[in-house]
């Protein structure tokens, strides 16, 4: 690798880094469908979020195969949790309120959650939704408006949308100006980057 590209490369990784939002992630909760895992990831990514929590309880992580995949997850931290009241202590300790994505009439739409505070989203099953376990831990239900006849979208849209909203009104609100990382964790998560 030449010089130069060696120096655009770090220059990336640094301004990327320095994007990242500490204290916006999402939960996936026994999705099963691998290119809806990838996908997710890819937005996370995409999005600056820089640690997805997995709980998988009755279903198995699926096996992610293809380039993109391998490389959104080489950027993006996983967490696995099994256990609900783990999952809830390991979000409050950073901060976040807990939100799940739902129909039920206590559900509100997206625009009007601040996103710009710590927020951690739990997308559900394709089929079933969130877990029933997992209901109990959340701060609030959030569900997308829809225009059409069809009622939901595919999981992994409906990430994309919610993580692109988060995005909109962080950077409305200044959180990309200014980096999440404190220096010493931000120094500590170059060199890992760095060496990847």
């Amino acid at each position: 690798m030449t010089k130069e590209r060696t120096s655009a490369r770090v220059q990336k990784i640094e301004r990327v880094l320095s994007l990242r939002q500490k204290d916006l992630t999402l939960v996936l909760a026994n999705i099963h469908d691998p290119h809806n895992v990838s996908a997710i990831y890819r937005s996370c990514d995409a999005f600056g979020v820089p640690e997805v929590h997995l709980y998988y309880t009755d279903t198995p992580f699926p096996s992610l195969s293809g380039r993109s995949s391998a490389s959104a997850r080489k950027w993006v931290a996983t967490k696995r949790h099994d256990d609900p009241a783990e999952l809830a202590a390991a979000l409050k300790v950073k901060g976040c309120r807990i939100l799940a994505t739902s129909c039920s009439p206590d559900a509100r739409p997206l625009n009007e959650w601040d996103m710009v505070q710590p927020t951690a989203i739990i997308m559900g099953n394709e089929h079933s939704g969130v877990d029933k376990e997992l209901m109990d831990i959340i701060d609030g239900e959030v569900y997308i408006p829809m225009f059409g006849m069809i009622q939901s979208f595919n999981v992994s849209v409906a990430a994309a949308v919610i993580l692109a909203e988060a995005s909109r009104q962080r950077q409305l609100a200044g959180k990309y100006d200014v980096p999440t990382y404190p220096d010493e964790e931000y120094s500590a998560q170059l060199d890992a980057w760095l060496n990847k």
